[in-house]
């Protein structure tokens, strides 16, 4: 296999458009090299760089967040298997609060979407008077806030 790939050859590898690597390197995701007519070349590595880029937004993190994790990565060495388990470490609890973000919106599906969706003032069972607004504004009870006096 060669050692670098075309755009096209990483967009079909990665799954990722076009597009999307150019911006990621806009952002200083991942980088390329120029060849001599200034197509972009890629090393094979940053196939792991694209998968943990994309699972990290699923995840949901930012792009600036994404940077930040990727900056503590070696620069002269393609990241080992530990240093992507040390870097994705922490990421447990986050996930942890977005599965259970996630099992409250499900809840809320199957219960009266009103009362949590925008605070609104017409919900006599679960937010009479709109108390929910006390809590600030937006969705308060699907982001955990309890219902007051409930």
């Amino acid at each position: 296999m060669a050692e670098l790939l075309t755009i096209s050859e990483v967009s079909k590898r990665s799954g990722v458009a076009s597009s999307a690597l150019r911006f990621y390197e806009g952002r200083g995701l991942i980088e390329s090299e120029r060849s001599g007519s200034g197509h972009r070349r890629y090393d094979r590595s940053v196939l792991r760089r694209i998968a943990f880029i994309v699972f990290a937004q699923r995840i949901g993190l930012t792009l600036e967040e994404i940077g930040a994790e990727l900056a503590k990565l070696p620069p002269d060495r393609a990241p080992t298997r530990r240093d992507w388990s040390r870097l994705s470490r922490k990421w447990t609890t986050r996930i942890d609060h977005r599965i259970a973000e996630l099992e409250r919106l499900k809840v809320g599906l199957t219960e009266c979407i009103g009362c949590g969706c925008l605070s609104l003032d017409r919900c006599r069972l679960a937010n009479p008077g709109d108390r929910a607004a006390a809590r600030g504004p937006g969705p308060r009870y699907w982001i955990g806030d309890r219902p007051l006096g409930g």
